[in-house]
């Protein structure tokens, strides 16, 4: 049990779990981005042929789910286990999609954070045997987060400067003890922090304590310095968030330049699309890692990276009762 832990709350995977298979499906204001030739599927139109927001975002998942499975070659039959989340109340867009199939389903709900969180513990299952495959799977959907936690399109509020757009998108990853592709080769457990932050409109500022504190244990855990990842790549902080981030790693005197950038900031233009603070949601991060990372990571731009997914873990109940917004950030290394 030695071998696999290191330091605090970092873990190792030495089989070398490999991501083998991945897919993305996003909305049309997605597909009109920097990454929009990179989606597997761009969709015409936000209701994706359904009657809700909400079925919606399901048929986003199952969209994500049978791509990934005809990449992988998986078509008859399908992964082991799947691991998935999104932040619909009761995780309801991953357990519609995936009923029916016969996939062993475990949720989670970590806010923005869900597919690090997913990916860590495919990387887990199958680094310890007990899966030969498992699949991590998470999306968001802008307009039923709007109903959910604001205000429906409809009532037509203003959105303040420091908010986010939440992504419409899914990603799918397939982890799997043999195959070709990049590796899992270590990840951190974060820890919940909450640094007082009340505004539900500025999320970027409440996660960037938890990425903070997320990405100086993973260093010190692993005895890794910035230099030993070519991208530490956070999700999603935006640019507000970002910018704090930086700030507080400065003050740990770890400045990363080049190296740090953000999901949020990566799937809109922040020129030509009215994102305010850029993109958010348990869908962005899950699909800029099916678009952008990965194939950045086999294609050789990039060797490793740390891929550091960061959630906001409130609910509207807690915001109507004035509390404030703990937040997560897991941590999970990854390089080809």
């Amino acid at each position: 049990m030695d071998t696999l832990r290191r330091g605090k709350q970092s873990v190792l995977f030495p089989n070398r779990p490999a991501v083998t298979a991945w897919a993305s499906a996003v909305g049309p204001k997605e597909g009109q981005g920097p990454l929009g030739p990179e989606f597997d599927l761009v969709a015409e139109d936000g209701r994706l042929g359904e009657k809700t927001w909400e079925q919606a975002e399901t048929r986003l998942q199952q969209k994500a789910m049978e791509l990934l499975m005809k990449k992988a070659g998986l078509e008859g039959g399908g992964p082991e286990l799947v691991f998935s989340g999104d932040l619909l109340n009761q995780c309801v867009g991953s357990s519609f999609a995936l009923r029916g199939t016969g996939f062993p389903a475990l949720g989670l709900y970590g806010a923005c954070s869900t597919m690090a969180e997913g990916l860590l513990l495919a990387g887990a299952a199958v680094n310890a045997g007990y899966v030969s495959n498992a699949a991590a799977l998470s999306s968001s959907h802008f307009a039923a987060a709007e109903r959910q936690y604001r205000f429906p399109l409809a009532y037509g509020g203003q959105r303040t400067p420091t908010a986010q757009w939440t992504v419409t998108g899914s990603g799918a990853v397939l982890v799997s003890a043999r195959g070709e592709g990049p590796v899992l080769s270590a990840a951190t457990v974060g820890t919940v922090e909450d640094k007082g932050i009340t505004d539900a409109n500025n999320m970027g500022a409440a996660m960037a304590w938890a990425a903070c504190r997320s990405i100086l244990v993973h260093l010190e855990d692993l005895g890794r310095g910035p230099e030993d990842y070519d991208r530490i790549v956070t999700g999603d902080l935006g640019s507000l968030g970002s910018a704090m981030l930086r700030e507080l790693l400065a003050k740990d005197g770890l400045r990363l330049g080049d190296r740090l950038t953000d999901c949020g900031m990566l799937i809109f233009d922040p020129k030509t699309q009215d994102v305010h603070c850029g993109g958010s949601g348990a869908g962005c991060s899950a699909a800029v890692l099916a678009a952008e990372l990965l194939p950045g990571l086999v294609s050789g731009r990039w060797k490793r990276l740390l891929f550091c997914g960061t959630g906001a873990l409130l609910s509207p109940t807690t915001v109507q009762q004035k509390q404030s917004i703990p937040a997560v950030c897991h941590c999970v290394a990854i390089e080809h």
